[in-house]
């Protein structure tokens, strides 16, 4: 199951020519598609492109209508070489993945993709991970369309330039004979807006036709001696090809040539930012009118060295605002300009920070400092001192009338002292806390192991409260980030990974590799049934029924197939007792060879996302529903507190002690419980106290449920009036 459903929104797919689109970025991203006559679409989901795969699983009808082949691929390197297709065949195919990881995994499709180069337009959509709101290393996409000569899209985050950044790039890559890359960053995804719709096309030449005519063209394939021939092709043809197509359809913008004698270069990407930035200085309006002469580079690589000229050859100075280091637009600038003779003086990284998210702050500093160096703002005047808010002593404020000495005054601490922390963790009830909840009840009978994680929400383990995994590198490279660690000890190294990287790549690169290794270490494969952390999209695994994919092939029969011959799966994570007793089995059995333990529970999220609303249906209708929480019992906590330090769930906290005589707090469970159980399974496997109890909350009750509550009530009354007066007898 994904996330969400576009069912809805997938019917503006159908919109025609001279209608008007209203919608998200993405959706908009999907549409163009369909208007550029695409054959093939592929890809892996990942933030910030998710949405991109859930429209296209949801929008099978319209695309079968126009003969479109969409795949959910098994990783980008296999969406990558996909458009395989679009080498000797006029099929234009399109491809997305997150960045930068999607590119790392895809980097060798991709480069022995623009060594011999396409036929067909060939797209890749990557959404540019980068910044803020990144989930990932920070890294660009922009060093490796450098590196294999692909050209890099990065349009004006709003919907008709981006759709006409789809069409174009379909455009530049059949003009080039190159794939291109589509750059989306995070905002332009999600934004929402407005563009006036085309017909959806089919694609002229169809796969079907391909497969009834196949083609070769020995040259297009990377081996020598057209491997040497490659290189030059793309310098001396296929670059000039790419700048001609990108001057005379004029890709890249210009703002106001018209106006000062300095300037501001910019990506595409960033104009949105920048724009709002010299509004907040007072040179731009809320139309986008600029004071400032603008540079937008709609096409980030490769730049073109006329239009270079063109708008710097007036300016006494110009401003680049690229994010990230290297960078490579000014140091590609400074030498097209000094080659051409341009005196322009270029600014950059001098002005902005080397590496970093450029928010509209950001950017606005930047561009203040250029410009009171250049004349067009006068410089702010020193900050004023501004005295803190104090509190002042009673008795220094009784001294000033009498002696006019200063009031003591008391700083305030620093923000770090008042605020905790609030790191990352797992969702309340997520099946994947009981797993590591079990590795440190463990750790006290047999002592720590090394852990290497790896991407997904399992991930969390290495931050408070279980502080578990040393290493993560790569999607589903757990266990083969523990391959060096394979030796005759007295323990054994656990590695960690996810049904999605399970299948993504970490059946061969961890699992056979360790059988082919002989390793004797631990693998524990998180199964969720479902790629939990992109957004529920099914998988080989999943037990859910797709019409359209085969699923419910088991990760234990894969594993067996490898050759592992110790595999225990652990059908219900949150028995802890069991959870811990198979890890410790799997840690201390004299049994070489390499052991998989296969735990397997839903993810809790995305169960809360499909349950709660057929619940307010139920309630609504009449029928009667039963909810599980669980609480504490104040009078028999101790305030002890090792429940929340073994669970870290968000659902329990503390309050004050209702007991005058105890100072300590005691815990509580909050509403948001969903009764998954691990704090009382926590509360009985590591021996704490029996404060934790199990509730169920009837909705629409019964008679039988209300006659059964009136007797509870009735019987549990009797004995507190009985224990009421026994103390009563005895009280002096």
């Amino acid at each position: 199951m994904a996330e969400r459903s576009f069912v809805e929104e997938v019917k503006k797919l159908r919109l025609g020519a001279g209608e008007v689109f209203s919608g998200e970025g993405i959706l908009a991203v999907t549409k163009a598609l369909l208007e550029s006559g695409v054959a093939y679409v592929a890809g892996y989901q990942g933030a910030p492109i998710s949405h991109l795969m859930d429209v296209l699983a949801d929008a099978q009808d319209i695309l079968q209508d126009h003969g479109i082949r969409f795949e959910n691929s098994a990783s980008e390197a296999t969406a990558a070489a996909s458009l395989a297709a679009s080498v000797n065949y006029p099929l234009r195919g399109a491809v997305t993945f997150k960045a930068t990881v999607g590119t790392n995994v895809a980097s060798d499709a991709l480069a022995n993709l623009a060594s011999g180069g396409v036929t067909g337009g060939a797209l890749i959509i990557v959404g540019e991970d980068y910044g803020e709101g990144s989930s990932i290393m920070q890294e660009r996409s922009h060093a490796f369309a450098m590196k294999s000569q692909i050209w890099l899209v990065d349009p004006r985050p709003n919907l008709p330039c981006i759709v006409q950044a789809v069409k174009d790039g379909f455009d530049l890559s059949e003009a080039s004979s190159t794939p291109v890359m589509l750059q989306l960053r995070i905002r332009a995804c999600h934004l929402h807006g407005q563009f006036v719709a085309s017909d959806n096309k089919r694609s002229a030449f169809t796969i079907k036709d391909a497969l009834e005519n196949p083609a070769r063209d020995v040259n297009r394939i990377v081996l020598p001696p057209a491997s040497f021939a490659h290189e030059r092709e793309k310098i001396h043809e296929r670059w000039p090809a790419a700048v001609e197509f990108i001057e005379s359809r004029r890709l890249n913008e210009f703002f106001g040539e018209d106006g000062q004698d300095i300037g501001i270069a910019v990506q595409g990407g960033s104009y949105n930012t920048v724009l709002r930035a010299l509004e907040r200085l007072g040179l731009a309006d809320v139309y986008g009118e600029s004071k400032i002469p603008m540079y937008v580079m709609n096409v980030a690589y490769p730049l073109i060295d006329s239009e270079w000229e063109r708008f710097c050859a007036d300016k006494r100075a110009v401003l680049v605002i690229e994010e990230g280091q290297p960078n490579f637009v000014e140091q590609n600038a400074s030498a097209i300009l000094r080659q051409r003779g341009v005196s322009a003086a270029l600014h950059g990284k001098d002005v902005l920070p080397l590496a970093g998210e450029y928010n509209t702050a950001t950017v606005m500093k930047g561009l203040r400092s250029f410009f009171e160096r250049y004349g067009v703002l006068e410089p702010q005047p020193a900050p004023r001192k501004v005295i803190p808010v104090v509190a002042v002593k009673e008795a220094a404020t009784t001294n000033v009338a009498a002696d006019n000495r200063t009031p003591e005054v008391n700083e305030l601490p620093a923000l770090d002292d008042n605020v905790h922390a609030r790191p990352p963790g797992f969702c309340t009830g997520c099946p994947e806390r009981p797993i590591f909840t079990a590795m440190k009840l463990l750790e006290r009978e047999i002592g720590p192991h090394h852990v290497s994680a790896d991407i997904g929400c399992h991930l969390f383990s290495i931050l408070p409260p279980f502080n578990l995994g040393a290493t993560t590198m790569g999607y589903g490279l757990g266990g083969a980030s523990a391959a060096a660690l394979n030796a005759p000890a007295a323990k054994r190294a656990i590695s960690v990974m996810g049904d999605g990287g399970f299948w993504h790549n970490g059946l061969t690169s961890g699992i056979a590799n360790a059988v082919f290794n002989k390793s004797d270490n631990l693998t524990v494969v998180v199964d969720n049934s479902y790629t939990s952390a992109t957004g529920g999209q099914d998988i080989l695994s999943s037990t859910a029924l797709n019409p359209t994919r085969s699923t419910g092939h088991e990760i234990e029969q894969a594993v067996r197939g490898v050759g592992v011959n110790w595999v225990k799966t652990v059908r219900r994570t949150y028995d802890l007792k069991t959870m811990k007793a198979t890890l410790k089995e799997a840690l201390t059995t004299p049994t070489k060879g390499p052991k998989v333990l296969i735990a397997q529970s839903e993810c809790m999220l995305n169960k809360q996302r499909r349950e709660k609303p057929k619940q307010r249906k139920a309630i609504a209708a009449g029928e009667r529903v039963v909810r599980e929480r669980f609480g504490v019992d104040s009078d028999t906590c101790t305030g002890d507190h090792s429940c929340i330090r073994l669970s870290g769930c968000p659902s329990l906290s503390i309050k004050p002690n209702p007991d005058v005589l105890r100072t300590d707090p005691v815990a509580t469970v909050l509403d948001s419980c969903v009764g998954c159980g691990l704090c009382g399974e926590v509360s009985h496997a590591a021996v704490l106290c029996p404060s934790f109890y199990r509730a169920q909350i009837i909705s629409n009750p019964t008679r039988a449920d209300k006659l059964r509550q009136r007797t509870r009530d009735a019987v549990i009354g009797w004995l507190q009036r009985r224990g009421a007066a026994r103390r009563a007898r005895y009280a002096f």
